[in-house]
């Protein structure tokens, strides 16, 4: 493992603290609402802030930082287009032209201290240079996603300079970051974990500027890495264990056991229920091992082959998403891609077999205990693991490891598709990540049907499973579980 840990900052308003993970310590800011009166001093400059957007991390954004700005001096401002369809709901949340809080997205854009950019990625690589040209002199540029930065480096473009940017992203979809933040209201802590970047600091006060943000979106736990490391860790991530990998996984396991004799219901229970119920549940809980742990000997048995059949397969995707991330390919894919969508929409992908299953599962739910499958289960940590050892192999931080491949998925994602089931995520989600899922859902499908499920019942490889064991990733979860705040997400 080569994850690094030298992830310091300091802090001039809010009390840092180390947090030890493998190798050493990293520093992280422990949030909550009694951290809200230090805001005003935080935002120092800031008495505009300007969220341009209204997907569902730009509502849950701008609402959040209202509410916990209230009382102060500093205005949270929402820029839409003229006409969007979104200024309905927007006006619903309380944002009103009347007052200022909501106006064409240029002139809040032009008027804002600390401009929050949240429009699709694909959008906003067309349409930046317009809102650079009217930025307020010295106005900061908020990202919550380095997507950006990734297209400018591939595009030779750059950030204007005199600017600063910023990156707060919270690590998880924006549904969680709302309704979490709102049930803060009774459990102080209560939100989604975020991690920020400072990219460019010209005046000096970048760090403090985003662990403001941060704060205010409710985030209970904030840690630093890179613009750069974030979108390569997010990109990997939604199209890996987060969401594509789901998809393939949960797939490639309703055929298998179909094929196995199995009835539809019981065939999605093992696959998808499974992945979305106990084993969420379990590594939310207890981590990675107490998956393995908590079966009987016979069940470990066959964990241990499904894992060792699945690890190396999935680790070989992961390693060419990265690759693809990091030489530009999969932002250009997804650039050309939006092109190609300007003139018909996206099909969707809840057509197939499984999913007409749905229904009747989450009706048996009730108060039946759900055992975990052995085989998914190892199918499931396999794929988590080449996640995360591929990205503590490329020198991410511990912390984004384990927020970006297991606390995001099992706390924030997981949660969503158990209650709405996989395929309606896939065809809901960001545009960035829907297309990436369509494009490597099914290369980790065809993995585990020709590869790894082939291979499940042969003898596991006793090197990959003592790897598993002794990875330090248990001490680095073990860590970040210890800030995270004893409520669940509500999905309504």
């Amino acid at each position: 493992m080569s994850a690094t840990t030298a992830n310091v900052f300091t802090s001039a308003v809010f009390p840092v603290e180390e947090m030890s993970v493998p190798g050493g310590t990293e520093t992280i800011l422990r949030g909550g609402r009694n951290l809200f009166p230090q805001l005003p001093a935080a935002f120092a400059g800031v008495r505009r802030i300007g969220v341009i957007g209204w997907g569902p991390q730009g509502r849950a954004q701008a609402c959040n930082l209202r509410d916990s700005l209230a009382g102060t001096d500093i205005t949270v401002a929402v820029g839409l287009r003229p006409g969007s369809s979104s200024l309905a709901d927007a006006r619903r949340e309380g944002f009103r032209e009347q007052d200022g809080t909501l106006g064409d997205w240029l002139t809040v854009a032009a008027e804002s201290d600390l401009l929050i950019l949240l429009i699709a990625d694909a959008a906003l690589a067309a349409q930046h240079e317009e809102i650079f040209a009217v930025l307020k002199p010295g106005a900061t540029i908020g990202l919550s996603h380095g997507f950006l930065l990734g297209h400018l480096r591939a595009t030779g473009g750059a950030f204007p300079e005199g600017h600063g940017v910023i990156a707060v992203c919270p690590k998880g979809m924006g549904d969680s970051v709302r309704r979490l933040y709102l049930q803060g209201a009774e459990i102080n802590g209560a939100g989604i974990n975020s991690s920020f970047a400072v990219h460019a600091d010209p005046d000096g006060h970048g760090v403090d500027r985003a662990l403001a943000w941060s704060v205010a979106l409710g985030s209970p736990y904030t840690f630093r890495t890179t613009l750069e490391s974030e979108y390569r860790s997010d990109i990997v991530g939604e199209r890996a264990i987060l969401l594509g990998a789901v998809h393939g996984i949960v797939e490639s396991l309703f055929r298998h056991f179909r094929l196995a004799g199995d009835d539809a219901v019981l065939a999605y229970e093992r696959s998808c229920e499974n992945v979305t119920g106990p084993i969420a549940r379990t590594i939310s809980r207890d981590g990675l091992p107490a998956v393995r742990e908590l079966l009987d000997a016979a069940g470990r048995e066959a964990f241990d082959r499904s894992y060792s059949a699945t690890y190396r397969p999935a680790r070989d995707l992961v390693a060419e998403i990265y690759d693809e991330v990091a030489d530009g390919t999969e932002i250009r894919s997804v650039i050309l891609a939006e092109q190609r969508l300007t003139s018909r929409p996206m099909t969707e992908i809840g057509g197939s077999a499984m999913w007409a299953a749905a229904d009747e599962v989450h009706a048996r739910r009730g108060g039946r205990t759900l055992a975990t499958d052995p085989l998914t289960a190892g199918v499931f940590v396999a794929t988590m693991m080449a996640q995360v050892d591929e990205l503590a192999e490329r020198g991410h931080p511990w912390s984004e490891i384990v927020n970006e491949s297991i606390i995001e998925a099992v706390d924030s994602l997981l949660p969503y598709m158990h209650a709405r089931n996989v395929a309606f995520m896939v065809d809901n989600c960001s545009r960035t990540a829907r297309l990436g899922t369509r494009r490597w859902g099914p290369r980790f499908q065809a993995a585990y049907e020709q590869i790894a499920l082939p291979a499940s019942g042969r003898p596991a490889d006793t090197a990959l499973t003592a790897a598993f064991a002794a990875s330090p990733v248990h001490e680095a979860l073990a860590a970040a579980a210890k800030l995270r705040p004893s409520v669940d997400i509500s999905v309504a």
